[in-house]
């Protein structure tokens, strides 16, 4: 699957998604048909699967931009596999065998029973996924959560978009373990909140996710090392590659479970969630190749806002359903915020120069 090069177009790194966009609602539109038998049913899942598709970007844009950043320090062996390789796991790994996963575990099925369930009782198959929300969303909210924080509290971290805020952040980054202190006290805070059965589960699953965290950061770091040590070229390879497919799993959990709130067939769910992932792999690549971040300097700091408020929305789902537009906006809004003050900041540069050579001249 060739990329277009760092000099192509805009739309040409959409291309892979445009087809896969095409097929998807073609399957959508067969899927309806074969299902209802009818051109309203067929069109009726024809617009969900184009609804989810849309769902899945406004979600997972942050988790484009921060793939963007992990991946301009790898080698591009690694950069491809994560985009070949990755991507498949992303789409079907998280959008199907996610899905299926869970129910086999909760229901005690195999998983080929799990198939069957979501084929001919999808509302069952629903529930079983609704009843799994709490676990879900203690485990990725918190590991989102330790991803933003370690973003912030960072010593060598010198750009600061909110500088009043970011910059005393930074101060406390000294602190070893203050962002893993911070994330137990709210773990703890809203455990409180929730009646003693559920505490138990969100307390128990919140601590996995940040175990599985501080794993990975760790297991990133040997991996690394030992590569480093056989060869310098292979900086930020297995390591940064299995932090990345841990992070894709973090973001999906969200909208995976937010696409039962407009249909409870699984392929359908495969179908739209799988076009919007494919969106976020071009967008992923074409913020790597067009240097997107160096270019507009609080992007990055945007998406990582939008991931702290996803971690607490998903923490806060526990207790109140929040709709999944909210979410998407949301880190959307912030994300946008974050260009318009990079794009002011480019042309306030571009005016301190231009007044600086025209000041120079009259000298």
């Amino acid at each position: 699957m060739s990329e277009p090069s760092s000099q192509s177009s805009t739309l040409g790194y959409f291309r892979w998604a445009f087809i896969v966009t095409v097929v998807g609602l073609i399957l959508g539109g067969i899927l309806g048909w074969q299902s209802t038998g009818t051109i309203g049913g067929m069109l009726t899942i024809f617009f969900i699967c184009a609804v989810l598709a849309v769902l899945e970007i406004s979600l997972s844009f942050d988790n484009a931009i921060v793939n963007a950043n992990k991946l301009k320090d790898m080698t591009p062996v690694w950069q491809q596999r994560f985009l070949t390789w990755g991507i498949l796991i992303a789409v079907f790994g998280m959008r199907i065998v996610f899905p299926l996963l869970i129910v086999v575990i909760a229901a005690g099925i195999g998983p080929i029973d799990a198939i069957i369930l979501a084929a001919s009782q999808p509302e069952e198959y629903a529930r079983i996924m609704n009843d799994a929300h709490l676990p879900i969303a203690a485990f990725g909210g918190t590991f989102l959560m330790m991803v933003g924080l370690t973003f912030f509290f960072n010593h060598e971290k010198d750009v600061h978009w909110i500088a009043v805020l970011e910059s005393r952040i930074a101060r406390f980054s000294s602190i070893k373990g203050i962002e893993i202190a911070f994330v137990l006290l709210l773990i703890m805070l809203f455990s409180q909140l929730l009646p003693e059965a559920e505490a138990s589960v969100f307390v128990h699953s919140a601590v996995y996710g940040l175990l599985t965290f501080l794993l990975v950061e760790v297991l990133g770091g040997v991996l690394d090392a030992s590569q480093r040590t056989m060869s310098e070229a292979a900086k930020g390879g297995l390591g940064a590659f299995i932090y990345l497919e841990v992070l894709d799993a973090s973001f999906s959990f969200d909208g995976v479970i937010g696409a039962f709130a407009l249909t409870q067939n699984l392929f359908i769910i495969a179908i739209g969630l799988g076009i919007g992932a494919m969106y976020v792999r071009s967008m992923t690549i074409m913020l790597v190749e067009k240097g997107t971040l160096a270019e507009y300097r609080y992007l990055e700091h945007g998406a990582f806002y939008a991931i702290l408020v996803l971690s607490i929305i998903m923490y806060v789902q526990t207790l109140y359903h929040i709709p999944e537009v909210i979410t998407g906006l949301g880190g959307a809004g912030l994300i946008g915020l974050s260009l318009w003050s990079s794009i002011r900041h480019n042309r306030k540069e571009r005016a301190e120069e231009e007044h600086g050579v025209l000041n120079s001249s009259q000298v």
